[in-house]
């Protein structure tokens, strides 16, 4: 059995329910048809023409992404300028496009549940809580399995994002009990992880200010950048993604853009 697009939708929005976004994101179908009938989907972080490229050469009619290709109501489509070029091939190529975004970040399961199963935090929570809703929100605050200095934990999330470096703030000697991860972009719930007792947070696009607070309040920060923070743990939720299409009993391939480039790239 092959769902359509609308399907797909409804189990998604089971798995990461639309309300819990942020009132200024875009989660859902971006391009396309809720009639489409789909029998591969591509999951892959940001909606580019690569990644739509990959779509089309493996036979996926869908293409679920982390980012949104659309954040706000066009007033002219460009289709030789980012994103009215991809909204352009994907309609040309009737490959429908569906984000998963802040809606997927909040959710029980979701992308920050799955960085900190990765980090192997224990006692896991959220960072701060939205909607009154237990177990959803942004962010995560758990234990590491044994205290460690903050240059060890260093080495270990490098290993785990796959980053060759990454900026930090505090010293290497001081020893971290407790971390909060916020993937994507973070850097304002630094006084939030320290009020839930966290040594370290771990999160992207940390500005000077941030690191300012973090280093008052006497919290190491690491800034594993937008793409790593997120990446790795949107590829991990393909696993969880085909449990629910295997529940449904469709008969829809899952296939994952496992060599994504990060944009921004060191000198």
């Amino acid at each position: 059995m092959f769902p359509v697009v609308r399907e797909f939708l409804e189990l998604l929005e089971e798995i990461a329910p639309t309300r819990l976004a942020e009132p200024w994101d875009n989660p859902g179908l971006q391009v396309g048809s809720y009639n489409q009938e789909i029998r591969k989907v591509l999951l892959a972080l940001d909606p580019t023409l690569k990644s739509l490229s990959m779509a089309r050469d493996c036979g996926s009619q869908l293409l679920l992404t982390h980012h949104p290709l659309i954040f706000r109501p066009f007033s002219k489509l460009e289709v030789d300028r980012y994103p009215g070029n991809v909204v352009f091939e994907a309609a040309s190529s009737r490959i429908s496009v569906v984000t998963a975004h802040t809606n997927l970040d909040m959710a029980k399961g979701g992308i920050n549940d799955i960085l900190a199963d990765m980090l192997g935090l224990q006692r896991v929570s959220v960072l701060k809580e939205v909607n009154g809703e237990v177990g959803v929100g942004l962010g995560r605050v758990g234990d590491l399995t044994q205290p460690a200095p903050l240059s060890s934990v260093v080495s270990h999330i490098k290993k785990i994002l796959g980053a060759k470096t990454l900026k930090i703030v505090g010293r290497g000697n001081s020893l971290i009990r407790r971390l909060a991860v916020v993937g994507g972009s973070g850097g304002g719930t630094v006084s939030v992880a320290f009020q839930k007792g966290a040594n370290l947070l771990l999160t992207g696009d940390i500005s000077h200010h941030h690191a300012l607070e973090a280093e008052h309040l006497g919290i190491a920060l690491i800034d594993g950048g937008h793409f790593l923070t997120e990446s790795s743990a949107f590829r991990h939720f393909a696993n969880p993604l085909k449990d629910a299409i295997k529940s449904r009993g469709w008969n829809l391939t899952v296939l994952v853009d496992a060599d994504a480039i990060n944009p921004m790239q060191d000198g």
